[in-house]
């Protein structure tokens, strides 16, 4: 039977990367599947390709959107997973207290109002899956606030899952992942950057969604996990 035949599994950023091949994922295992993103028709896109029941669009920092979204959702909700965000890098100096603020806080306050309203429509045993990243344990000027971030992101995730139980709370904490967002970022450098990964990793290939995604199936139908912080970066943090 598949892992997750009849659960209802709501992806936030579900409509490229990551988020969408979660979607794909759970579909195949078995789930109704509701996708969330900004842009509407690369949500319907999606969801034409995943087969999912619903979309909605909306900015997820928009908290009070979020607020009616969850409350409008038909039934209950066995699992959400939360892509939506990025990192913000830079030395510490030269960024203004407003933008320490948002890089500090962003992913946790963000993962807190999706707990917050998600939380009364979630069944027992359901779970809270985060996004992080391995690549911010490394202190260096350049990456700056990104450090101090990935760090509270690990100690916040155990102790959300203490006051969310007996919804389950984890994150995943990827290395570089090959996504759209990554080929944006990179723009030309992107190709030498595979190269680079190819001939560095203990793996020997890059990380794709497909990986994420299937720790992230694994994390929504393992009952037993909760407060757990899974790194899945290739290895790239000790040959970084």
């Amino acid at each position: 039977m598949p892992e997750l035949e009849g659960q209802t599994v709501v992806v936030i950023g579900g409509s490229a990367g990551i988020g969408f091949e979660t979607a794909r994922r759970a579909a195949e295992q078995g789930a109704e599947v509701v996708l969330a993103g900004r842009d509407p028709e690369r949500l319907e896109r999606a969801a034409g390709e995943v087969g999912a029941a619903r979309t909605a669009a909306f900015d997820a920092y928009d908290f009070e959107a979020l607020r009616q979204f969850f409350e409008q959702q038909p039934g209950r909700i066995d699992h959400v997973m939360v892509t939506a965000g990025g990192p913000s890098y830079g030395p510490l100096l030269e960024m203004d207290a407003e933008r320490i603020r948002d890089a500090v806080s962003d992913h946790i306050v963000l993962a807190l109002e999706v707990a917050r309203h998600a939380r009364p429509r979630m069944s027992a045993g359901g779970a809270l899956v985060l996004m992080g990243g391995t690549g911010g344990r490394r202190i260096s000027r350049e990456l700056g606030i990104a450090s101090a971030a990935t760090a509270a992101l690990p100690v916040f995730t155990a102790t959300l899952a203490l006051e969310l139980a007996p919804v389950r709370v984890n994150l995943i904490a990827a290395g570089f992942v090959d996504t759209p967002l990554s080929a944006s970022l990179l723009g030309e450098g992107l190709e030498a950057r595979r190269q680079e990964l190819r001939e560095t990793l203990p793996i020997g290939r890059v990380v794709a969604p497909a990986d994420i995604a299937a720790l992230a199936v694994h994390l929504m139908a393992n009952t037993a996990i909760t407060g757990a912080t899974y790194d899945i970066d290739g290895g790239q943090q000790f040959v970084a």
